[in-house]
């Protein structure tokens, strides 16, 4: 969240699904989000569990009806704006930040000179000028909502072909109503309902979005690759269209040391467990692999991952036999995974477009 934050500050709009990330994110009178020297900071708003995705599609269609109007009376004011100024500011890309800071620039002049106009058409455009510069549209949840009650709604952004960027905090468990099990949760963790520990593997969230073919998809751990982490931010931003980072969130549920965060990130990377990887649906266009695997063959077993978090050690002391069973288990879905994720990363297409 603070490096969406610092990425792209005051243009970001925030729809924070109820849970933990709207506990910290919104918590008054004191908010973790600030303003710059210009005093502009991100727009942050929560919405139900149950309809987050539909919230920040909201933002989205909002946004872009407005920018269509600004756009619309910018060109008729043209005569009066300059022909050369209203030319490059319906010409401008959010191509990069630097892109973005030019055409604030050029926003800030055509502001100017509509305070010198009083018509209708003036004042109207002074109202909207700063939909002039493109908007960051984060939808940012946990796995309840994402994997669970607010799945539907996910889903059916996903399948849009709408600018949204939809962020997973995944713990693997509902953290804020106390560590109930989720769809998320892995195979072989104990969680309420799920105290003899979970028999099945948890739900794919990620392959599931990269059947639609037009969705990016990204998984990242902060604490094993952040350079990954990065890049997969910044493309999913840069891609015009639906993008769905799933980042692997550390939680008090897991039962360690959250000091250790960064190093147990690095073990479920290392044995597997969480491989990380950016799928781009514009490598299609240029006939390339849209996968692109970012972790290494695992080298360390999943026991060895587990070893370390009470939410696995405590089936281990309750009941040893099923614990090794689903431990068995649990090394042969990952390798089942990775064999799957590495011949998808070397499928390639024949060059052209996604609606081809």
């Amino acid at each position: 969240m603070k490096l969406m934050t610092q990425l792209w500050g005051d243009r970001t709009l925030i729809a924070n699904a109820t849970g933990c990330s709207s506990i910290y994110g919104g918590n008054l009178p004191t908010t973790p989000y600030t303003v710059n020297c210009e005093g502009r900071g991100p727009a942050w708003a929560n919405s139900l569990f149950e309809d987050n995705a539909e919230f920040g599609m909201g933002f989205r269609l909002a946004i872009d009806k407005l920018t269509e109007e600004a756009r619309k009376l910018t060109a008729e004011l043209g005569d009066s704006l300059g022909s050369e100024l209203v030319e490059a500011v319906l010409a401008a890309r959010a191509e990069d930040e630097t892109a973005v800071a030019a055409q604030r620039e050029r926003v800030a002049d055509l502001q100017t000179k509509l305070n010198s106009d009083n018509s209708a058409t003036a004042r109207r455009l002074l109202e909207l000028s700063d939909y002039l510069v493109e908007k960051s549209v984060w939808i940012v949840g946990g796995d309840g909502w994402a994997y669970d009650i607010g799945y539907g709604g996910l889903d059916h952004v996903l399948a849009s072909d709408k600018n949204v960027n939809i962020l997973v905090l995944d713990t693997e468990v509902y953290s804020n109503t106390g560590g109930q099990a989720s769809k998320a949760t892995p195979l072989a963790a104990v969680a309420k309902f799920a105290t003899g520990g979970k028999h099945i593997g948890k739900k794919d969230l990620g392959m599931q979005a990269m059947s639609y073919g037009h969705v990016y998809v990204a998984q990242v751990a902060f604490g094993a690759k952040d350079a990954q982490t990065v890049n997969a931010m910044l493309e999913a931003v840069s891609y015009d269209g639906p993008s769905l980072i799933i980042a692997y969130s550390p939680c008090i549920e897991h039962g360690y040391d959250l000091g250790e965060g960064g190093s147990q990130q690095d073990l479920a990377v290392k044995s597997g467990y969480w491989p990380l990887y950016r799928f781009d649906p514009r490598r299609i266009i240029k006939g390339e692999a849209p996968l692109k695997l970012d972790s290494k063959e695992p080298t360390v077993t999943f026991s060895d991952f587990i070893s370390k978090e009470n939410r696995f050690r405590m089936l281990a002391k309750s009941n040893p036999e099923e614990a090794a069973r689903l431990a068995e288990l649990g090394q042969m879905h990952i390798q089942r995974k990775w064999t799957e994720l590495k011949h998808k990363a070397q499928l390639t297409y024949e060059a052209g477009t996604l609606t081809d």
